[in-house]
């Protein structure tokens, strides 16, 4: 059986507190991140434990703007949901997520430009209420650590294909603009592409 490739985009630190920040590199630009980042009804496609978004407030991610969501195995989910504390466009996001009966956490995303193709996107997470502030810090972490380690992850492989496909999509239509397409001219095929 082949073994699983180490992640090498991916590396894990400590604050001085003691809270696990979880960091990768992503190869699509910041903006892009933070187009998945602040599209809500994408969040149980990244985020770990998240099973279904209900609705999304129109203020999503600015301040005070809330997702509801779901967590669970169907058909023992819990609706619950998450709202933005503080958010600094295309960089860094401070939710209160909510899953009661566990609790709440404050969940802190930053997203740290690269160059043209890339970014730098970091997580770091603790309970704010709850039964599981009851559990020492250290086990939070070593709890939490991998599932944010899980939810980078498939926020970079979104981000990235999204990246991939509006290169994709950029290159094809300046390859098109030079050619002449016979009897229609560049509104009219503009146009007709969109149907």
């Amino acid at each position: 059986m082949p073994q699983a490739q180490p992640d090498l985009y991916t590396r894990s630190s400590s604050t001085a507190d003691g809270r696990a920040v979880i960091t990768r590199r992503v190869h699509a630009p910041a903006e892009v991140v933070w187009s998945v980042l602040a599209d809500g009804w994408l969040y149980a496609t990244w985020v770990v434990g998240a099973s279904r978004i209900r609705a999304v407030q129109p203020e999503w991610p600015n301040p005070g703007g809330r997702l509801h969501h779901s967590f669970g195995v169907w058909p023992a989910l819990i609706d619950d949901h998450t709202e933005v504390l503080t958010s600094d466009p295309r960089r860094e996001l401070l939710l209160k997520a909510r899953g009661w009966p566990a609790g709440e956490a404050h969940v802190r995303i930053k997203v740290t430009p690269t160059g043209a193709d890339g970014s730098i996107v970091s997580i770091a997470e603790d309970a704010t209420g709850g039964p599981a502030r009851f559990i020492p810090r250290a086990v939070r972490q070593r709890l939490i650590s991998p599932r944010n380690t899980e939810a980078l992850r498939r926020l970079a492989l979104i981000a990235e294909g999204r990246h991939r496909q509006t290169r994709s999509t950029t290159q094809t239509t300046n390859r098109t603009d030079g050619f002449a397409f016979s009897g229609v001219n560049q509104a009219d095929r503009t146009t007709a592409h969109r149907d």
